[in-house]
């Protein structure tokens, strides 16, 4: 009676690549388009509001864009490997 071979594993992640190289990210990430969300609907508030000026929106575009920028930067240092 002739043994059968073991099952063979599933592959996991993706085939012929090396498991210690960083991915790259996909561009158009979620992320992004929460960003530029949250900047048209806040655009839209001042534009309806009385008391909310283009100061206090252009304010808002800055802290946003400075929450986002390091949001990205901890993701991106999160992947790096050390080698």
């Amino acid at each position: 009676m002739a043994a059968t071979p073991p099952p063979e594993r599933p592959a996991y992640g993706m085939p012929n690549m090396p498991m210690n190289v960083a991915r790259l990210p996909i561009p158009g990430n979620a992320e992004f388009l929460l960003y530029i969300v949250a900047l048209i609907v806040s655009a839209i508030v001042t534009a309806a509001s009385d008391h909310i000026t283009q100061g206090d929106w252009f304010s808002f575009f800055q802290w946003t864009t400075i929450a986002y920028l390091l949001s990205r930067g901890v993701a991106k240092a999160s992947r790096v490997l050390e080698q």
